[in-house]
Parts: C-alpha cells; structure tokens; sequence
C-alpha cells in the first residue's frame, strides 16, 4: 500500500516536472521568438518613419483685387470702371498666375468698352535666375470690335533684380495668336511676345511702382505690331489695402476701318490682398 501511494506521488512529480519543463521550454521558445519577431518589425517599421511625405505642389497663396475707375461729367459725360485680380499659387517646382481684368466703359450714355480678359501662365522653377513657362490667353473687346481673341504659347524668362525692394524680370516667349473681327476676316499669325515687368518700393514701402509692357511683332508678318504698358503708382495705406493710380497705353496696326490703332486712358482706384 506505502509503496502504491510513493508510485502514485513518483509519477504524479514526474508529469509535474515533465510539464515543467514543457512550459519552460515553451515560454523560452517565445521569448526566443519574440527577440526575433521584435527588432525584424523594429527594422522594418524605422525606415517608413524616417520617410518624409512628399512636399506640397503648392505652399503659397497670394492674391489681390483692384477696382479703377475714371468718370467725367459736362460737354463730355463719361463713365469707365475696370476690374481686375492678380492671383498667384506657388510651389517649390511650379507656379501658376493668372490676371483675369473686366473693363467697362460709355461715353454720352453710348456703350464704348465692355472688354474681358483672362489668361493662365504656369511657371517652372520660377524661384531660379532662368525659368521656363507656358500660357493661354482669351480676349474680347468691344472697343476694338474683336469677338475673341485666342493665344498660345511658351517661353523663357531671366530674373535680373530681385530683392525686397525692387523686382524686375524679362520674359520671351513665341506665340500662336488668332483673333475674330466683327468684321473683316479671321487673323491667324505667330507672335514673338517680350516682356518687361517690374516692381520697386520707395521710401520704406511707402510708395510702389509697378509696371510691365509688352511688345509683340508678328513672325509672319512684320506689318502686324502689337504693344502694351501699364504703369501704377501706389500709395500703401496698410498690409491689405492700397490706393492707386494707372496709366495705359494699348497699340495694334491691324484694326477695322472705324477703330484706331493707340488707345489711352488714366484711371484712379483702390485694391485689396496680401500682394
């Protein structure tokens, strides 16, 4: 019977320690397993941390929306307003502006403007000394009686000044242009279009000028000439608001019978943004 009870209590220690030692054998595979497992996913899960995210196309908005107008009244009643916006979407790599204008105008109650405007440019690598571009441009106009004016093209542009107080660049670029009088027939040509375009602070921003100017022959057809200057001056009366002046002067040698070739006008205004 004692000896019964000692084989019992015999086998009994024996499958204790037989199961010891499988659960110690066990917990030390997993720990094993786990030293293992753990630095394989610390290794694979480090390098997607360290992976930065790809830089925005665009990080900076600037933007701004001018009012100008001119009205006289007496042997000569007349009435101009001219609507624009400069809004402009900046990048490490790519730029893209566009400068939509609206202009309105009547002289003794007769409708003279009523000219839209609007265009695109996108810029490449325009933070560097020389960039390249692209641009579409689509134009009406009442006072010179076109229907719609289309333009396409690419080019070059160089920066030659640009610090906080003066900014000045020059632009090329070759052009595919066709406009639609009321009247005489559809002109298609290639342009070569340079551009002058500047802007320069004086007496500690107190007083800015901005100017920019086209000049435009055609390739095709050196009877064809086109140019553009406008020039502003502005009075800064905080960050946001601006009052200005603008002068304007437009040349085309290929119009209808009733229109002329140069245009002028003085306009006064206000604008507003973070330009």
């Amino acid at each position: 019977m004692v000896k019964l009870i000692f084989g019992r209590i015999f086998k009994l220690a024996a499958f204790f320690l037989f199961f010891s030692s499988l659960l110690a054998h066990a917990q030390k595979s997993a720990s094993d397993t786990l030293r293992m497992v753990i630095p394989d996913s610390v290794t694979v899960i480090r390098p997607d941390s360290n992976v930065k995210p790809p830089p925005p196309l665009f990080d900076t908005v600037r933007y701004r929306f001018i009012g100008d107008g001119n009205f006289a009244r007496g042997n000569v009643n007349r009435s101009l307003v001219v609507l624009r916006a400069e809004l402009t979407f900046s990048g490490p790599l790519i730029n893209v502006a566009t400068n939509p204008r609206f202009t309105y105008g009547k002289q003794n109650g007769v409708l003279a403007e009523r000219d839209s405007y609007v265009d695109i440019f996108v810029d490449i690598f325009k933070k560097r000394k020389t960039y390249a571009f692209g641009l579409g441009a689509l134009e009406t106009s009442n006072l010179r009686r076109i229907d719609l004016r289309q333009m396409a093209g690419a080019g070059v542009g160089y920066r030659v000044v640009k610090t906080k107080t003066n900014d000045l660049s020059l632009t090329n670029a070759i052009l595919y242009e066709s406009t639609n009088f009321q009247e005489i027939s559809t002109v298609s040509i290639i342009r070569d279009s340079f551009r002058v375009k500047g802007k320069h602070s004086l007496i500690q921003d107190k007083i800015r000028i901005n100017h920019i100017t086209f000049l435009q022959p055609a390739l095709n057809d050196f009877s064809n000439l086109r140019w553009n200057t406008i020039i502003s001056f502005e009075l800064p009366l905080n960050k946001w608001v601006t009052l200005r002046t603008s002068f304007e002067n437009s040349y085309e040698s290929v119009v209808e019978a009733s229109r002329k070739r140069n245009d002028s006008r003085i306009t006064f205004g206000v604008s507003v943004g973070n330009k």
